[in-house]
């Protein structure tokens, strides 16, 4: 593959619009896959990181939550510069900064040191979301859901390959040789980045200074009712998630079951299916069908915690509740992300990185919630917290969908969000 199959979007048999070729479809969706993974690989390795520093098992969720702030601050600060700013050198540049972040964790002598890392990391791994404006901006309009999807498909593969990645290697190496690993590869996909990626649409709010482009992305907020429902959407979809897999290491790491880190991870893989879910979500919001595929998709994730609460008596009851989890989550997600962008693809970026805020806090109080009820009542109250998260999203889409009656009606048309 050459430098011109990422430039020709006609070099290969696929596209995903007039100027996002296939070939660089596939690099963003993997650069987006190792940026969202440094966010990640802490959930296997609470345990171990708690015995080596000295954090009580009570505050470890600490951990995942450092980061998610360190996500929300890249969210407000740094997202919104892709309207601002070339987005080649912006990705690039945080891409490679990142490998600075992971060192710093991947050589923590000390708590404090290790979430100052943390957080560091979480927030320039933010370039997920210039990745995804990026794409979305390249595509056309009618191919836009489709771009975000196979993009979004990375962004799934590295959450879940996150888990899996970081348990191996932490069984041969310990914790720390995750974070170093992964510096490595990110300064080798920023060389990538700067060899292959296209200069950007010209940015909207060039000649606006840096506070104007802040004050307009919280202006958004105001603006775009879309955009209002469906970061309240991530917000609950993504505590949801979190509420799993951050407690999920607590009962499969001590008897009866006392997993190595390694099968833990496995569970991750299971998960996979989301980036399925992200692809053909994408392909069902290009045709109108985002309101009854985010109802269908809610309601997936509810059903998945009657599997999930089952964990003791088969593990495959959990692997099957992953996988209904993660199909539906990532189906509402590319849904949301594709309707706000469509709503004004000139604020593409300041858009995204205002609904992922709601992401990251909800994911930040999913990590918190999770520990605080499993030391209280154990794998039973997470089930019941995890359930009660997904029955309100549920109830929030009815809301919803009772406001706009055409929703459940006639079959869509391209042009009609529904």
């Amino acid at each position: 593959m050459t430098s011109s199959d990422f430039a020709n979007p006609k070099t290969m048999a696929g596209t995903a619009g007039p100027g996002l070729s296939s070939a660089l479809a596939l690099l963003l969706a993997m650069a987006c896959g190792l940026s969202v993974a440094n966010v990640y690989f802490a959930q296997p390795l609470l345990d171990a990181m708690a015995q080596d520093l000295g954090i009580a098992p009570a505050a470890i969720g600490m951990v995942v939550t450092f980061t998610q702030v360190g996500y929300a601050l890249g969210l407000v600060l740094i997202v919104p510069l892709g309207d601002l700013w070339d987005r080649r050198r912006l990705i690039a540049g945080q891409i490679a900064l990142s490998a600075i972040g992971l060192v710093v964790v991947g050589t923590a002598s000390h708590a404090a040191v290790l979430l100052a890392g943390l957080t560091l990391v979480g927030v320039l791994a933010v370039v997920v979301q210039i990745i995804v404006a990026f794409a979305a901006t390249l595509a056309a309009p009618n191919g836009r859901g489709r771009a975000i999807g196979t993009v979004t498909s990375g962004v799934v593969g590295g959450i879940l390959l996150a888990r899996f990645a970081s348990g191996a290697l932490a069984d041969i190496g310990g914790w720390r040789t995750v974070y170093l690993v992964s510096a490595g590869l990110m300064l080798a996909m920023a060389l990538l980045l700067l060899r292959f990626l296209p200069r950007g649409p010209h940015a909207v709010m060039a000649d606006s200074s840096y506070l104007s482009l802040l004050r307009s992305t919280a202006a958004l907020f105001v603006e775009e009712p879309i955009l209002r429902e469906r970061a309240l959407f991530a917000f609950l979809i993504f505590a949801d998630l979190n509420v799993f897999w951050t407690s999920i290491v607590l009962p499969l790491s001590a008897p009866p079951f006392s997993l190595s880190h390694t099968t833990i991870g496995l569970l991750g893989v299971a998960g996979f299916a989301g980036a399925l879910g992200a692809r053909n979500a994408g392909r069902l919001a290009d045709l109108g069908w985002a309101q009854r595929t985010t109802g269908l998709s809610l309601m997936l994730m509810l059903a998945a915690w009657a599997a999930i609460a089952s964990l003791h008596a088969s593990l495959w009851f959990v692997v099957a509740g992953v996988i209904m989890l993660d199909l539906g989550l990532q189906a509402v997600h590319v849904t949301s992300q594709s309707l706000i962008v469509a709503a004004r693809p000139d604020a593409a970026s300041r858009l995204i990185g205002g609904y992922m805020i709601l992401y990251s806090i909800g994911s930040a109080a999913g990590g918190i919630a999770a520990t605080l009820v499993y030391a209280v009542a154990g794998w039973s109250g997470v089930c019941l917290l995890g359930s009660g998260i997904s029955a309100v999203a549920l109830l929030v889409w009815v809301i919803d969908v009772s406001r706009i009656p055409q929703a459940a009606g006639c079959a869509p048309t391209p042009s009609s969000p529904r």
